[in-house]
């Protein structure tokens, strides 16, 4: 594939991610987040896989890999807890 067609693939991505993102209603937001953070922990596991392997641009990107998804994984943690405080009794 040429650069036009990715960057084609990637502006449509974005936008319709941005659609169903807006879409989703707030009761919905927790499950899909837990959803994303199990995700996220594959691509963990595939950015350590990554790592292992021989040469050096593997290692590099499998272990920015591993702190973008590290990050991902916590964050979602994170908000998905806030969320939960949110329907708690006082």
């Amino acid at each position: 594939m040429d650069i036009i067609n990715l960057i084609t693939i990637f502006i449509l991505a974005v936008f319709g991610i941005n659609e169903i993102i807006n879409k989703v209603p707030p009761t919905l937001h927790t499950p899909l987040m837990s959803g994303s953070n199990a995700i996220s922990g594959i691509a963990i596991v595939g950015a350590l896989l990554a790592i292992t392997m021989d040469g050096e641009l593997s290692t590099y990107l499998g272990l920015a890999a591993l702190i973008c998804a590290t990050v991902n994984v916590v964050g979602g943690f994170l908000v998905t807890d806030r969320m939960l405080k949110m329907f708690k009794k006082k």
